[in-house]
């Protein structure tokens, strides 16, 4: 019983010191220009961007495979801030990937659900809370408005609404550049 303890202790030492090793010696970095502007990008993971989520989008753009103006839920805001970081000009938002729009939350009409659970299954963030044959609900908190679920839902009991303004949630417009600066 002693020995195979020993031997146990002796084998785990091995593979630890081992494990330690390649740790060091093989670690992967990550791409710092990628985590850059998977910050900027809003983290809907809604595919509108042609990409299956954020951060493939992010790598797209750091590898210059995708321009920066494909993600409606970030807008504006959102191409300003990765041309600035990237160094290149603004771009318009490319209307084949949407039309921007405000922030927005699913809302479940629950006594329309039937509890079918499509719903659940593509929310891309777990936002949609609810059992097989039962009423289901939206956590707001973590709903990103980004409309996958409602294409899904048979009894269309999902609707967008928008995002109530609060201190918590309120930002300031930008302002658009038309050189109105008075002449001399």
């Amino acid at each position: 019983m002693i020995t195979a303890l020993i031997i146990l202790s002796v084998l785990a030492a091995i593979f630890g010191l081992i494990l330690g090793y390649s740790a060091i010696r093989f670690k992967v970095e990550g791409d710092p220009i990628v985590d850059q502007i998977d910050a900027i990008l809003p983290q809907t993971q809604c595919g509108q961007c042609t990409y299956p989520g954020c951060r493939p989008y992010a790598m797209a753009i750091a590898k210059g495979e995708a321009p920066i103006n494909q993600c409606p839920p970030g807008g504006e805001t959102t191409i300003l801030q990765l041309a600035d970081l990237l160094g290149v000009e603004p771009l318009e938002l490319n209307p084949e990937h949407g039309e921007p729009s405000g922030p927005t939350v699913a809302l479940i009409d629950e006594e329309n659900c039937i509890g079918c659970t499509l719903c659940i299954q593509a929310c891309p963030v777990d936002a949609i809370f609810g059992a097989a044959k039962q009423m289901h609900t939206v956590i707001a908190a973590e709903c990103t408005g980004c409309d996958l679920c409602l294409p899904p839902c048979p009894v269309d009991c999902i609707d967008m609404v928008p995002v109530k303004a609060e201190t918590t949630n309120w930002k300031w417009s930008i302002p658009k550049n038309n050189n109105t600066a008075p002449k001399a």
